[in-house]
């Protein structure tokens, strides 16, 4: 296990004790977050590197199973052509939707966005009673009728108060820090391509602390107790996007 936890932090160097804890537990390996702290500092390897930011606020946890988060991503092409993405998080899983990516974010489109949303909770039987969005002039008042009439209250955050969309904005920060930073993004084709792959990786194989290590679509599997699998884990590596996004799995 030991040997595991330092390939982890070797193949992946950004990642910190609690990010390193996360990825055992996915692979069935439980073991404390402060046991992975002191094989890494016994290791001379700093548990928390660049861990310069606070942690995101709070969840609403009165209203979690009922709320939905809505913001727009923007990152540039090697064209130069800017592009906007619009995703939306659900609070009380962490399950990101991409809607779709353009460069010309008009009524028309966002209110179509609105309504491929709208289907998507429905077929999945999830209660979505309110959508939190800041007071962005790209989301048209269509965009909110829309959702009105499938039964969503649309909640605008104060204005320069990312705080009031923490789930998102850090959502943001995420895929910014783990996909767009690392990604040279060709075209509108491209985007929507990494984007997709993002999302699945994100749902249904990335740990989240937010809810405890588990995975938006993907419970966590049992532990491993027996110590001889333990002692003999095969553990093998998958990549994605040619290795921007990792991901580890037993072997077959």
């Amino acid at each position: 296990m030991r040997a595991l936890v330092l390939r982890l932090v070797r193949e992946n160097p950004p990642w910190g004790y609690r990010r390193v804890h996360g990825e055992l537990l996915t692979l069935g390996v439980k073991v404390a977050a402060s046991t992975v702290w002191e094989i890494l500092r016994e290791a001379g390897i700093d548990p928390a590197p660049d861990r310069t930011a606070t942690t995101w606020a709070q969840f609403l946890h009165s209203q979690a199973e009922a709320l939905l988060a809505a913001d727009f991503l923007e990152t540039i092409t090697l064209t130069g052509t800017r592009m906007y993405v619009l995703a939306v998080v659900e609070h009380t899983s962490r399950r990101i939707r991409i809607l779709g990516a353009t460069a010309h974010p008009t009524a028309a489109w966002v209110t179509q966005a609105a309504r491929n949303l709208v289907m998507d909770p429905q077929d999945a039987g999830c209660q979505v009673r309110y959508l939190i969005r800041d007071r962005d002039g790209k989301d048209p008042a269509l965009f909110d009728a829309v959702l009105a009439e499938a039964g969503i209250a649309v909640l605008l955050s104060g204005v320069r108060m990312p705080r009031m969309n923490a789930v998102t904005e850090r959502w943001i920060r995420t895929c910014r820090h783990e996909l767009l930073d690392r990604t040279l993004i060709l075209n509108q084709r491209h985007l929507l391509h990494a984007l997709r792959e993002y999302e699945t990786f994100y749902n249904e194989h990335r740990p989240h602390q937010g809810i405890a290590n588990a995975r938006p679509l993907a419970p966590l599997p049992e532990p491993i107790t027996d110590p001889d699998r333990l002692a003999h884990l095969n553990i093998h590596r998958h990549d994605r996007l040619g290795g921007v996004l990792r991901q580890y799995d037993h072997a077959a």
